[in-house]
């Protein structure tokens, strides 16, 4: 015989205070499913946790500066089973998050794997560090500058000896 569950008098109690609010924690949505966020070279990676999700509930949207993650998980017990325990949230799961100017959103990608929904974001060109050209006076033209990304450039930190 496989045991399912383990007997946990604090979680059963827990289940009896939940159940006896109107509110009940079977009901409530967590404020936000996880997310890991980084940069990545010049791309900016977020992942969503999403597990159980039907791929097509499942919709970004894009407001001025606001991603907006939205996602549905739902289950019904078939007619006869025997509900052992329903801890897992259902429902309309929401999220938005407040994205920087220096983003290239027109090329913003995502995809949804293994219950992980992955965003992708290039950081726009004009947000990217960037080498200047520094013309010497009194140099002719003929004469090689520093240009950019130039690999003999010279790069200083702020520091003196």
């Amino acid at each position: 015989m496989t045991t399912l569950l383990r007997f946990d008098p604090f979680r059963e109690l827990d289940r009896m205070f939940d159940e006896a609010r109107p509110s009940s924690r079977r009901n409530r949505l967590p404020a936000a499913f996880p997310m890991d966020a980084y940069r990545h070279g010049d791309t900016i990676v977020l992942h969503f946790d999403l597990p159980g999700v039907d791929p097509a509930s499942i919709d970004l949207e894009h407001d001025r500066n606001v991603l907006t993650v939205g996602a549905e998980r739902s289950w019904r017990p078939v007619e006869g089973d025997d509900v052992i325990a329903t801890e897992r949230v259902q429902g309309r799961f929401r999220r938005q998050i407040m994205l920087g100017e220096g983003l290239a959103t027109d090329r913003m990608h995502a995809s949804y794997e293994h219950g992980v929904l992955t965003v992708t974001i290039p950081v726009a060109e004009q947000a990217k560090p960037r080498k200047i050209a520094v013309h010497v006076q009194g140099q002719s033209p003929s004469e090689p500058s520093i240009t950019p990304g130039a690999p003999d450039a010279i790069e200083t930190t702020g520091t003196a000896d």
